[in-house]
């Protein structure tokens, strides 16, 4: 009797740890998934526009041009509110980040301090703006499989990061992101983003 409920204990472990295997497998492939939409390798430029919403309901439109060389060489200039026109990030490879002010008229390299500030006025850190992917930077763990999207929390691999985690409703169906919820230090949510994405040939951009 006791070899047969040893037996049948050995048998749950194993099933248990080949199912939180799974999930964690399931989960990393599905990150990935999401930053070959994210990080596609491509030259690209457009008008990025944000629309910040306070609690109050109160909105504010930040307009900048975007040009892209490859997946990790991109520049965002601001051209709209005029108080923060000509303001421009430089994000590099190995997360080396620039930022050129018009009032100081040079450029100034960021450091792993400032890149959890926010950016220039938004709720966005240069954290948020960096070009390595989102399965480089954190661990993913399959919270929930609903009917058209996935649930991932994102645990920070760094130390570093502003964040405790971030949880990602991802669409099931084409792999983008649609909402990203994010918790700080205390593990308290204090922000979200909402994307829409739109496909141009072959690369779904957002929208």
């Amino acid at each position: 009797m006791k070899t047969i409920k040893y037996t049948l204990l050995f048998g749950i472990l194993a099933l248990l740890t080949g199912i939180m295997q799974a999930s964690a497998q399931d989960a990393k492939t599905i990150l990935e998934n999401m930053d070959k939409i994210i990080f596609s390798p491509k030259d690209k430029q457009g008008k990025v526009t944000m629309i910040l919403t306070d609690k109050a309901g109160k909105e504010k439109v930040r307009e900048a041009t975007l040009m892209q060389k490859g997946r990790d060489k991109k520049i965002y200039r601001y051209t709209k509110p005029e108080s923060q026109a000509g303001i421009a990030t430089l994000s590099l490879p190995d997360n080396v980040m620039w930022l050129y002010m018009p009032a100081f008229e040079k450029p100034k390299k960021i450091s792993m301090m400032a890149k959890s500030q926010a950016f220039t006025g938004t709720d966005f850190s240069y954290e948020d703006m960096l070009t390595t992917p989102y399965s480089d930077r954190y661990t993913p763990e399959l919270l929930e499989k609903g009917k058209d999207y996935y649930l991932l929390q994102l645990k920070p691999k760094s130390a570093k990061s502003a964040y405790s985690k971030i949880v990602v409703r991802i669409n099931s169906t084409f792999g983008y992101p649609v909402t990203m919820e994010y918790y700080n230090g205390n593990g308290k949510k204090f922000k979200n983003a909402s994307y829409r994405y739109e496909k141009t040939g072959k690369y779904w951009n957002a929208a």
